[in-house]
C-alpha cells in the first residue's frame, strides 16, 4: 500500500497526474447527493492551499464501478440509511488495499447504519478513535483541536473513527461534526467563515493523507 501511495503523491506533486476525488453512490436509501458543492469546494480548496492538483470526478461513483473508475479519494456522506452486500464489502477493502482511501461523513442519521457496514467492510481492521496526535490532524494544517464542531447535532462531541491495516489509516468515518457541510456553498447553511474554513482545511489533511499514508517519517 505505501508503495502506490507513494508513487500517487510524486505523480501529484510533479503535475504529471491528478487526484481524483469521487462521490460515493450507495444503496439503502439514505441521501448521498445530500452535498452537491461540497467536494467541488475541498478540490479548489486543497489545490490553492498546496499548488497541488485534484479532480473532483463529473459523475457518481458505485462500489462496483469503483475500481475501473480513477477515484482515489472516496466521499460518502448523507442523513440516512447505506448497505454494502457482502461484494461490495469486498470491493471496498481491495480498493484501500490498493491504495484508495474512503472518508464517509454522517451528515446527521447515518451514523449507525456507517458503523455497522464499515464493521462489515474493514471486518479485520482495527477500529478506534483517531488520535490527536495523527498526521490528519497535523499536516498540512494543524488542526490543534482536532475535529473542528461545524454543526450541532444532538450536543455530543464531535469524533473521527479510524481503519486501519497493519498500523495504517485507510478509512475515516467522522460523525457529530457536519464536515461536508462546511465545504458546501458558503449560502447553502449560512455556516460562518470561520467555520467553514476550519471544515476546508480539515477535509484538505484528509485529502493529503489519502495520497502520502505512512510514508510520512
Amino acid at each position: 500500500m505505501r508503495t502506490l501511495s507513494v508513487l500517487l503523491f510524486t505523480l501529484l506533486m510533479s503535475n504529471s497526474n491528478a487526484q481524483v476525488l469521487g462521490l460515493l453512490k450507495y444503496d439503502g436509501g439514505g441521501d448521498w447527493y445530500a452535498n452537491p458543492t461540497a467536494l467541488k469546494n475541498l478540490s479548489a480548496f486543497y489545490n490553492e492551499a498546496t499548488e497541488a492538483r485534484t479532480v473532483v470526478l463529473v459523475k457518481e461513483v458505485t462500489v462496483n464501478s469503483l475500481l475501473s473508475s480513477s477515484v482515489s479519494f472516496l466521499h460518502a456522506t448523507g442523513h440516512g440509511r447505506l448497505v454494502f452486500s457482502e461484494e461490495e464489502a469486498q470491493i471496498l477493502r481491495q480498493f484501500v488495499k490498493r491504495g484508495g482511501f474512503l472518508h464517509v461523513d454522517d451528515n446527521y442519521g447515518m451514523k449507525d447504519f456507517a458503523l455497522e457496514e464499515l464493521a462489515k467492510v474493514f471486518n479485520e481492521a482495527t477500529i478506534k478513535s483517531i488520535s490527536i496526535n495523527h498526521p490528519i490532524f497535523q499536516l498540512p494544517f494543524k488542526m490543534p483541536a482536532g475535529l473542528p464542531k461545524i454543526h450541532e447535532h444532538d450536543g455530543l462531541p464531535q469524533e473521527a473513527i479510524g481503519y486501519f491495516y497493519s498500523g495504517e489509516l485507510v478509512a475515516v468515518l467522522t460523525y457529530e461534526t457536519d464536515l461536508s457541510d462546511g465545504w458546501e456553498d458558503a449560502e447553502v447553511h449560512q455556516d460562518s467563515q470561520e467555520k467553514r474554513i476550519l471544515a476546508l482545511k480539515m477535509g484538505a489533511n484528509l485529502v493529503h493523507w489519502s495520497l502520502v499514508r505512512n510514508s510520512f517519517p
